[in-house]
């Protein structure tokens, strides 16, 4: 999975329409293999984000859980942690 695909369930406030199209244009853009398709391209590109930008939105949207929502600067804070850890000399 791509390291810049962030979750989005499950967090309180809920994930914007912003995180869940920059996380399908992170998921189109591994899947083709391309940051910056050519203009031969770009119609199918952006067809691809747009519905998996709609897909995404249609199943953060029906999940449910029993566990609490998280908070986001909470899991930024253990992810920074994390990353000092990993990439510590």
């Amino acid at each position: 999975m791509c390291r810049n695909i962030r979750p989005l369930h499950n967090f309180e406030p809920p994930a914007t329409d912003d995180e869940v199209a920059a996380a399908a244009l992170q998921f189109v853009r591994k899947v083709s293999g391309s940051t910056k398709p050519s203009l031969a391209n770009q119609a199918a590109f952006d067809a691809a984000v747009a519905e998996i930008t709609a897909a995404t939105r249609r199943l953060v949207d029906s999940l449910v859980t029993s566990a609490p929502p998280k908070d986001r600067e909470v899991e930024a804070e253990k992810a920074r942690a994390r990353a000092a850890v990993r990439y510590a000399r």
